[in-house]
């Protein structure tokens, strides 16, 4: 049987799900949640990683860099120029080119800054970088990042930690039939239903962190989310039916009577 990897600037991932670092209690329970959650990409916000205090516990005491695939991400900026020193520095310190990008316009709302993205993601992908940008849902914008080179497209399903779960069904569908690079949801998940939505949709992964790192119970919501994602893809996979204002019987109107 042919495995259904989600492929990202040609590395094949075995898992679907990709689980932000931030929010947790501990490392501890992040490398906990992880685990459980079967993720193989992890994203970081590099302007938040500890570098200086020896004395201080890092993530990479607690999930091997070896075994999943760190994603530096910009969490926090609110400028290209922002941006592009972060991701410089985390390829300076770590070597990394798979980066995720996200430009903030504003901190309340804290929705992405599309011209400051679109700017920083043809720069970058000059540089050499391989781009997953975070980006609103909108079709014409997403194709302008595809033209300029990112590798992935990540739109918000809604505002980052609100769990409001996707708000504009029809664009992620325009977005999904528009681009064949890789389309994965980022921000605004709440519960394991949104999750499998997203794949049903034809999304090709998720990205959650804060539906994770902030429930009740962190692992078992790690493990809904698993769960969740590997059942939108199939049932993805699968074609669902034909919507229709009228019923079909089950059964055929031939039968013993």
């Amino acid at each position: 049987m042919k495995r259904d990897f989600l492929k990202i600037a040609s590395k094949n991932f075995n898992s679907r799900l990709i689980v932000g670092t931030g929010k947790y209690k501990s490392f501890l329970e992040c490398s906990k949640a992880i685990k459980a959650a079967g993720a193989k990409i992890v994203t970081v916000a590099v302007r938040r990683v500890n570098i200086s205090d020896k004395k201080k516990p890092v993530l990479m005491d607690y999930i091997d860099p070896k075994k999943i695939t760190y994603l530096p991400n910009t969490a926090g900026c609110f400028t290209s120029d922002e941006a592009l020193r972060t991701l410089r520095l985390a390829r300076e310190i770590g070597g990394w080119k798979l980066v995720k990008l996200e430009v903030l316009g504003d901190k309340k709302s804290l929705l992405p800054d599309m011209i400051e993205t679109l700017k920083s993601t043809e720069v970058l992908s000059k540089e050499g970088f391989k781009v997953m940008v975070y980006c609103n849902d909108d079709p014409l914008m997403a194709k302008r990042l595809e033209n300029v080179g990112a590798v992935a497209i990540m739109p918000l399903a809604a505002p980052i930690g609100s769990g409001l779960g996707i708000q504009n069904y029809i664009n992620i569908k325009i977005i999904r039939n528009q681009t064949k690079l890789p389309l994965i949801i980022d921000a605004g998940i709440g519960e394991a239903s949104d999750a499998a939505i997203a794949m049903e949709l034809g999304c090709d992964g998720v990205l959650i962190n804060t539906a994770i790192a902030q429930a009740k119970k962190p692992l078992e919501m790690a493990k809904a989310m698993k769960y969740a994602v590997l059942a939108g893809r199939k049932s993805y996979l699968s074609g669902r039916i034909k919507k229709s204002l009228m019923g079909f019987a089950s059964t055929t109107n031939k039968g013993i009577i």
